[in-house]
């Protein structure tokens, strides 16, 4: 009876969730070199998923809750002081509440979620080596297939000039992905250094992907990329209790934050050891002359003002860049920060609401990777760098904002329904599991 109990969805499929499935991991995989063509694979998959389960979606509460969240942001743009800019700033969220409640259904256990970690390591490989060639062989390429079909623009040296960009508009936006790749890579190659059937190759080339993936972080010249992969080996070495690491993580942190910011007889005799590539950078020693309106705490305190200003609809969305080059006189996309660009925007209250359904899918799979009974023990260390990764783009976005780029954008949402697809997973396992008692 237990047995039968537990045998969902994917354990034994039917044709219509598994055709979903594969025409997902079709497009996850095409996603990183052709994100249309890759988006129209995930979306037909999640489009599926509300066909086959539309009662089942309709009916969770985290649904309802980003239902309410849209309404939130319908009602802040009629208020806002550039309405046709807040209207169509809603397509950079409404259109992924909805993706979310269909891969939040379809996906459902660590097996799909290893299995998306690999699609993703492999998919990235290509983009690891069109950024070093763009860097260090000056690639230059500009192709445009059938319009956005396929569309690279490669800038020889990176963009900005000296830090590699690969296929993304910016620096920091391929660091947030090469984040996500670094952070799933290790889960990756750990699960197959303890695994009792581990096999030499995959083990070689996870450790390449891997160490390639950090070099690339390294090259971005991103400083918040660099704190991400600090996180990251700081967290699995006390996931994993390896006290030694962790010391020698927090050791080289410490090293490079006395280089940058110590008393100059202290920061001295660090920068003898620390490369001026870490520590000027961090510092901002390497770019002096930078102006005051450009610097990320002049940003956030204009859009803390513009909240406080109007801090029940916010101004809408899309409206810092307007309202800060008519107080700069620069053209700037966002102040750096999601939570305060939500906050200028939006309003509080929407933002309160925003970070609340964030708050319940973290806690929510925290519970089930603390639960004894939720997951097996082989399946903890995967389903830990999915919670690893979204605490990573929780933190990336209160110094950047990722929502404007349609890759990384695509895959935090991905990350996000994982997680709770998961959890509603276990749920279900668990109450089937209290009535077979």
């Amino acid at each position: 009876m237990l047995g039968a109990s537990l045998k969902l969805a994917f354990d034994h499929p039917n044709p219509k969730s598994q055709f979903a499935w594969n025409i997902f991991q079709i497009g996850l995989l095409i996603f990183p070199l052709s994100p249309f063509v890759g988006a129209v694979a995930v979306i037909l998959a999640s489009l599926l998923t509300w066909l086959q389960k539309y009662r089942t979606i309709i009916r969770r509460p985290i649904n309802r809750g980003f239902a309410l969240f849209t309404i939130f942001l319908v009602i802040t743009s009629g208020f806002a002081t550039y309405k046709t800019d807040a209207f169509l700033g809603l397509f950079n969220l409404v259109p992924y509440f909805l993706v979310f409640a269909g891969w939040s259904t379809l996906i459902q256990t660590i097996d799909q979620l290893r299995q998306i970690a690999w699609i993703l390591v492999i998919g990235a490989v290509p983009v690891i080596m069109i950024g070093f060639g763009q860097l260090f062989l000056a690639w230059a390429l500009k192709l445009q297939f059938l319009w956005i079909v396929l569309d690279w623009a490669i800038a020889p040296g990176g963009e900005p000039p000296g830090r590699m960009a690969a296929l993304f508009m910016h620096a920091n936006l391929l660091a947030a992905y090469l984040a996500i790749i670094f952070t799933v890579g290790i889960a990756l190659l750990l699960e197959q250094w303890q695994s009792r059937n581990r096999k030499k190759s995959l083990i070689g080339l996870l450790a390449l992907i891997v160490i390639a993936s950090f070099a690339a972080l390294i090259f971005t010249n991103s400083r918040n990329g660099w704190a991400i992969a600090m996180i990251a080996c700081l967290a699995y070495a006390l996931y994993q209790g390896w006290r030694i690491l962790v010391g020698g993580v927090v050791g080289v942190v410490t090293a490079i934050l006395l280089a940058a910011f110590a008393p100059s007889p202290i920061a001295q005799i660090f920068r003898r050891v620390v490369p001026a590539f870490f520590w000027a950078r961090l510092n901002d020693e390497m770019y002096p002359d930078r102006p005051v309106a450009l610097m990320r705490k002049t940003q956030w305190e204009f859009a803390w003002s513009l909240a406080q200003q109007h801090p029940w609809t916010g101004w809408g969305l899309r409206s810092f860049s307007a309202l800060y080059k008519a107080k700069m006189n620069i053209d700037l996309g966002h102040p750096h920060n999601l939570f305060l660009m939500l906050s200028a925007e939006t309003g509080f209250p929407t933002t309160l609401l925003f970070c609340g359904l964030l708050a319940w899918i973290f806690i929510a799979g925290i519970q089930v990777l603390r639960q004894s009974n939720s997951l097996a023990k082989s399946d903890r260390l995967v389903f830990f760098s999915y919670l690893l990764v979204c605490g990573e783009w929780i933190l990336f976005n209160t110094v950047d904002v990722t929502l404007f780029d349609f890759r990384v954008n695509t895959l935090s949402w991905l990350f996000l329904s994982a997680i709770c697809g998961v959890v509603f997973h276990s749920h279900q396992n668990n109450k089937l599991l209290a009535n077979d008692y």
